[in-house]
């Protein structure tokens, strides 16, 4: 029976992959945070076990050596977070925490159960972004974290290569999840945090965020359609460097690939209401 690592199944995307991939007959180690996810993911399903996970979290990382077998066909990266706000009002604390978490955190876990993946020349999935091929203004600090993830994934298939161990990165859209449902207060947030100097400055691009949130939220995936992406990904036999997931997600790549930038950056400021 195929084994898999899940990051960040306690809730969204997460719990999607780990419910899919555990229906499917995967044993399934579910990295959780708190004892509501645990709950979640546990509720029916045998092939599932939950690992208390924090991936910026050393003892926990060290604690995996423990809880996993010796071989291990599957690590899916998929805990992360989203910090923001403009680049000018955005704290050197902010974009550590970013980092720590949707970068440095990846990369810890990979490092972590590589042995394992290297035994059972298992497969790595990174879950991505559109954000990771193309910036949204007032998500810099998030989009920099998923282009920085994009590269160590590039770096990693290739350096993989002789112990043949995939590694793909899946691209979703925007996704029916927990976090995309709490953007609009998240935007609230971002906009007390800041200097009525930059909440004043930034008054039309926040605006434009709210804008473009509400008109992508009636169009937001189930987590299921990317989980199912991801399965695809970890079961093909020859896997594709990277699985857009989702309707939008394939516009926004395509479009971003064909038009100049300085086109891309007048549609982009236009749409976010940027003039």
């Amino acid at each position: 029976m195929a084994t898999a690592l899940i990051t960040g199944a306690g809730r969204g995307i997460g719990q999607a992959i780990s419910l899919r991939l555990a229906r499917a007959g995967w044993t399934v180690f579910a990295g959780v945070r708190d004892d509501a996810g645990k709950e979640r993911l546990t509720a029916g399903d045998g092939h599932i076990t939950p690992v208390q996970l924090d991936i910026t979290d050393a003892a926990h990382l060290s604690s995996l050596a423990d809880q996993l077998p010796e071989r291990l066909d599957a690590l899916v990266n998929n805990a992360g977070i989203g910090v923001l706000g403009p680049i000018e009002s955005v704290t050197p604390a902010d974009l550590r925490h970013q980092f720590d978490v949707n970068v440095f955190g990846q990369v810890a876990v990979t490092q972590a159960v590589l042995p394992r993946l290297r035994a059972a020349r298992g497969r790595i999935v990174f879950i991505s972004s559109t954000g990771g091929r193309t910036v949204v203004p007032l998500e810099g600090a998030y989009c920099a974290s998923k282009f920085a993830l994009e590269a160590l994934a590039d770096a990693l298939r290739v350096e993989l290569r002789p112990w043949c161990i995939g590694v793909s990165l899946v691209e979703p859209g925007p996704t029916d999840t927990g976090s995309w449902r709490e953007v609009q207060r998240m935007i609230d947030d971002m906009e007390t945090g800041m200097s009525p100097a930059h909440r004043e400055l930034y008054s039309r691009h926040t605006a434009g965020l709210r804008s473009v949130v509400s008109r992508f939220a009636p169009r937001a995936m189930p987590p299921d359609a990317v989980a199912r992406v991801v399965e695809r990904a970890l079961t093909a036999r020859r896997p594709r460097a990277r699985y857009p997931a989702g309707a939008d997600a394939h516009v926004m790549i395509a479009l971003n690939a064909i038009l100049p930038t300085r086109v891309g950056d007048a549609v982009g400021a236009r749409v976010g209401g940027v003039r």
